[in-house]
């Protein structure tokens, strides 16, 4: 059966308009190219992260680079309407996020853990976690029907090691589509030329021209797979696995369906050992 008879569904999800982008990026790409569906979802708003605006006029800004963002990358964005910095774990968010994943009719759901030193990526994961086993009960979030299977659930790669490391089960080599996800975060001007190079006084190094901002994106975020992912990688792929130079890892939550080696395979086609 191919994608383009029975596409997969793919749901991440993340605090801001960004964070999904630098998780998952590659990933998508790669699940969009043959077929699948994918869609990024952003908890808030993006609305406090800039040193010189901020409310809505920073909201809007953020929500028309998350859609360009999104062309770029081949999925549907979306932006929730929460306020950077104030994301908290209530029910009427937890029913949104169950909303989110039903209406996609997810296979596969994809969040940052619960380590985290932002307390909004905290309680993003917080949330996702909570809704895992909910998509699956009819009572709770009654006016969306729910799923007739429980997706699985995958954490985002990290480097915090408290209380425990991030353990990769999957891990997908991006290398073919690093720079078209280099070139598809870039368009959150506002973060990756603006706002983060500020927070890391690093704001009078970002060069002005368009070329020269995809060269210190790529350089800011490349860096090769750790020694866990690079063990995960050669699972799945092999000696291949060794030239890898970009990787996308994820772990897989104890909260939803717990997939065999076989099933893994199925839900991520572009694991290919050579």
């Amino acid at each position: 059966m191919s994608a383009q008879e029975n596409p997969l569904n793919i749901i991440v999800f993340g605090a801001h308009p960004d964070d999904c982008d630098i998780d998952a990026g590659g990933t998508a790409i790669l699940f969009s190219k043959m077929g699948h569906k994918v869609k990024f979802v952003s908890l808030t708003n993006g609305d406090a992260g800039h040193y010189a605006m901020g409310g809505g006029e920073l909201a809007k800004i953020r929500f028309a680079e998350a859609q360009e963002a999104g062309k770029r990358f081949g999925v549907e964005y979306t932006v929730l309407g929460n306020h950077d910095g104030e994301l908290m774990p209530t029910l009427e968010n937890r029913l949104k996020v169950i909303r989110e994943i039903r209406k996609w009719n997810a296979d596969i759901v994809i969040a940052p853990r619960p380590n985290d030193y932002h307390p909004d990526h905290r309680y993003a994961a917080i949330l996702v976690q909570d809704a895992a086993y909910m998509v699956i009960v009819p009572n709770v979030a009654a006016d969306t029907p729910p799923l007739e299977k429980n997706p699985v659930f995958l954490y985002s790669e990290d480097g915090f090691q408290k209380p425990n490391p991030f353990e990769p089960d999957i891990a997908i080599i991006i290398d073919d589509v690093f720079n078209q996800k280099i070139y598809a975060m870039a368009a959150h001007e506002s973060q990756f030329f603006d706002w983060l190079p500020w927070t890391s006084g690093n704001l009078d190094k970002v060069p002005k021209d368009e070329k020269g901002r995809l060269e210190f994106l790529a350089n800011w975020r490349s860096r090769g797979p750790n020694t866990a992912t690079l063990e995960c990688l050669k699972k799945w792929y092999g000696a291949k696995a060794l030239n890898a130079k970009h990787a996308e890892g994820f772990e897989i939550c104890e909260y939803g369906k717990q997939p065999s080696e076989t099933e893994i395979q199925r839900l991520f086609p572009m694991l290919k050992k050579q």
